[in-house]
């Protein structure tokens, strides 16, 4: 019997094929997922209906199931909308949601890359699975390392 809540077949069978240092792709409704990830990757699709479900809803049960040892962000770019002339960009706020990522992975400093950089990540040969939800949330897109398991669990 599992000592976790992570349930899903498909994604419990990506996850044994895995280790250490594989990556998960847990993305929003506005990513790529056919182009933006390795084409080896075990694809699981639960993107039901808008925000169904989000990707902290998936993050926080990869987190009881897996250890995680480093977290990529997709980062907006440079404000485009900025007409005032100046490259001064100490104003723009981060996305909402990675705060609730920091949270849900206490001590993991969120590697920011741009969008470009982000798909180039994901397409790498160690994406071994991509969960695509339905959440509406701009930038809610999230690439966890695994890590390796501690000999209490």
């Amino acid at each position: 019997m599992l000592r976790y809540g992570l349930t899903h077949p498909a994604i419990l069978a990506a996850l044994a094929a895995a280790g250490h240092g594989s990556r998960v792709l847990i993305s929003d409704g506005h990513y790529p997922h056919t182009t933006g990830a390795n084409p080896a990757a075990e694809r699981v699709y639960l993107n039901l209906s808008p925000d169904r479900l989000l990707v902290t809803e998936v993050l926080e049960a990869l987190v009881d199931a897996i250890p995680i040892e480093a977290a990529a962000v997709m980062t907006p770019p440079p404000d485009a909308d900025d007409t005032s002339g100046t490259s001064d960009t100490s104003d723009l706020s981060e996305p909402e949601i990675f705060a609730e990522f920091r949270t849900a992975l206490p001590g993991l400093t969120l590697d920011g890359l741009d969008r470009f950089a982000f798909y180039d990540a994901a397409r790498g040969p160690d994406t071994a699975l991509v969960v695509a939800t339905g959440d509406r949330r701009t930038y809610a897109n999230l690439l966890l390392t695994i890590g390796v398991r501690s000999e209490d669990r």
